[in-house]
């Protein structure tokens, strides 16, 4: 009896997965389609409470949901740097290779996949990235510019994972082809990082069969689409930061993206009115239409 009872209860629980939305109000909380005005909250000192999960838990507990619409979510980020890890999949190194081939750097692709060392490297301040809704920009100086859609991890100041959200990675892909000296002008710059549309704080780590799914739609038909599972990445989550934490303090958290796992063909480049839909449930879907910087 008590093992029949214990199925049922297993059967009929469903997982407390948080969601933090950024939003005018304030921070807003969402659970099981209801959400709770929690107001003017300062976000770093938010995110950055141990047990965080917990804390949300005993938050929206005294208070009644109210009527939201996502869609006035804004970036899901205060003070944080955004970082980024490569060549994390087979399919970015294979990539990376390819359009560095004529440089003769695809060896150093190859050798950072089998390394004890990611590849890391800094990819936004806030003020430069984008939320759900805003412009990603391509630059107008490449002739090869795609989306990299990456699982993006919350790690808060005492270096723990306690948060997920949906990542893109813009990337100018031919001037980081001629030479990987030219990362960060292939990868920094204003509007190439986005993240949204909330901050996914669950109770346990995500699921490795989690997948991430990307459509690129052009004049409202589809050019790009495709999906991974997560279990596909070669590096583990808290591998990635403790590299990067290794001698590197975050005081306010940081964001890490965990590298491209989808990378449309070489013959795909992103052009102006493009929209990118990038979606990792149960975080959501990332929405970014593709413009030029004024």
């Amino acid at each position: 009896m008590f093992f029949y009872t214990e199925i049922l209860f297993k059967l009929n629980t469903k997982p407390i997965n948080m969601k933090i939305y950024n939003s005018p109000e304030g921070i807003i909380i969402g659970n099981s389609n209801k959400f709770y005005l929690l107001g003017k909250l300062d976000w770093d000192e938010f995110v950055n409470q141990p047990n965080l999960h917990q804390k949300i838990k005993e938050k929206i507990a005294s208070i009644s949901p109210k009527a939201w619409d996502e869609s006035k979510a804004m970036i899901p980020i205060g003070t944080q740097e955004i970082w980024a890890a490569g060549v994390t999949y087979m399919r970015s190194r294979e990539a990376r290779m390819e359009e560095s081939k004529e440089s003769g750097a695809d060896v150093f692709y190859s050798k950072v996949y089998e390394a004890e060392r990611p590849e890391l490297f800094f990819k936004s301040t806030p003020y430069r990235a984008s939320g759900p809704g805003d412009p990603v920009y391509i630059r107008r100086d490449s002739q090869w510019n795609v989306p990299e859609p990456e699982l993006t991890l919350f790690v808060n100041k005492d270096g723990d994972i306690v948060g997920y959200t949906v990542g893109n990675d813009m990337s100018s892909r031919d001037i980081e082809g001629e030479n990987p000296l030219y990362l960060p002008q292939a990868k920094c710059y204003d509007r190439a990082a986005a993240i949204g549309p909330c901050l996914w704080v669950p109770e346990q780590p995500i699921d490795p069969d989690t997948l991430i799914e990307m459509a690129i739609r052009r004049n409202g038909a589809k050019v790009f689409e495709g999906q991974i599972s997560i279990n596909q990445m070669k590096r583990k989550h808290k591998e990635l930061v403790g590299f990067l934490t290794r001698e590197m303090s975050f005081p306010k958290g940081v964001y890490l993206m965990t590298g491209t796992c989808l990378v449309p063909g070489d013959d795909f480049t992103l052009a102006e009115g493009d929209e990118i839909d990038i979606t990792i449930e149960p975080i959501g879907t990332l929405t970014n239409p593709v413009t030029f910087k004024n």
